[in-house]
């Protein structure tokens, strides 16, 4: 991409994702150091569990079922790396593990208000710090208020199936597609890069695309 033109970067997540939390976190810090960065970040659906009951399930539960006699210790080093990196976290305060559909409706309609990122910073935080059921439409529409959404118009659409189809069908193309794990970021429609990924990297990648003419290779 020439100098001063955008870079489209996709980003496959889910906000009960921790590494999803971490990555955007680890992202941002980069875009920090480099606030002439090219990038153009449009967010995503993807459920890391998309039969989930809409209505969630007690987190223990969900855990051991998950990881059996694991839950604790998988948790625990994901506390370990929030510690690690200075990332405010209260996993202890998660009560409930919600089904994301409502969740990614949200990030889509904050989306076409251009709200995208604030609302995305919402449900990590709601989720990871504050421990509220990001499944729950009162919260969300309590999160869409507090990003200067109208939280009535919010709940409506909430309470019918708007989007619910495409929703579904996105996630389904991105695993069609190849993605089996979030967070995935996707450079210019052509680079996937997976996981949670340090600064220093995203600052590589900005530089290279800032600094090298044409295309990224």
């Amino acid at each position: 991409m020439e100098n001063g033109m955008a870079v489209k970067l996709d980003i496959l997540s889910d906000p009960i994702c921790p590494w999803c939390y971490i990555g955007k976190v680890q992202l941002e810090r980069a875009l920090e150091e480099r606030p002439e960065n090219p990038f153009v970040i449009e967010w995503h659906p993807f459920q890391l569990n998309p039969d989930m009951p809409r209505e969630g399930m007690d987190r223990r539960a969900y855990l051991r079922g998950k990881f059996g006699d694991r839950a604790d210790d998988v948790y625990g080093k994901i506390a370990t790396h929030f510690e690690e990196i200075g990332l405010e976290a209260n996993l202890d305060a998660i009560q409930r593990t919600p089904n994301t559909l409502d969740a990614h409706r949200m990030i889509h309609w904050a989306g076409i208000e251009k709200r995208q990122s604030e609302m995305v910073d919402a449900l990590f935080r709601a989720n990871f710090v504050e421990g509220r059921d990001i499944g729950d439409r009162d919260t969300l529409a309590d999160l869409a208020d507090g990003i200067g959404m109208d939280a009535s118009v919010v709940r409506r659409l909430l309470d019918s199936d708007a989007d619910e189809q495409m929703i579904r069908d996105r996630d389904v193309h991105s695993r069609e597609m190849g993605v089996n794990a979030v967070p995935t970021f996707v450079v210019a429609s052509r680079h996937a890069v997976p996981g949670a990924q340090p600064p220093d990297l995203w600052l590589k990648v900005i530089d290279e695309i800032t600094v090298t003419p044409g295309q990224p290779d």
